[in-house]
């Protein structure tokens, strides 16, 4: 990836990106139980309020708005909410690849559940300004 000053950032060939709230201390949780569970390294991670976060969103065409939900950026493709999610844990270590299953409960449905979450997650873990600092590991996996 090219981290040059105005240079958009690339979602890698093989691989993709997961951006997520960065003011959620919920959703910096999931990133790395996500990288502790991506052994091959498959996840790249980035907050979608960092300017490359920013232009990621943009340049797919995503609404700012969308920084509320996971997103996840594959194979040229733009997931979010509940789909983002399980294709996520899809390809994560097992017993969580597993919950690929529930792909086939129609999106209406799993999106409504993703909702819920979403609209306590502040409450179950509270915001945050700052940022940790993220460990080596998940470090250099950041966009």
């Amino acid at each position: 990836m090219d981290s040059r000053p105005g240079r958009l950032p690339e979602v890698p060939p093989v691989g993709a990106i997961v951006l997520f709230d960065g003011a959620c201390t919920f959703c910096r949780r999931s990133v790395t139980f996500i990288a502790a569970r991506d052994p091959a390294g498959y996840f790249r991670f980035g907050a979608a309020q960092t300017p490359p976060g920013r232009d990621l969103l943009e340049r797919h065409g995503i609404v700012a708005e969308a920084t509320r939900s996971l997103v996840l950026l594959e194979q040229g493709q733009v997931f979010l909410r509940s789909t983002a999610a399980l294709l996520i844990a899809a390809r994560l270590t097992p017993p969580w690849s597993w919950a690929r299953a529930l792909l086939i409960v129609p999106r209406p449905i799993r999106d409504a559940v993703y909702r819920v979450v979403a609209a306590v997650r502040y409450r179950i873990a509270g915001r945050t300004a700052a940022c940790d600092v993220p460990p080596p590991g998940i470090r250099a996996r950041l966009i």
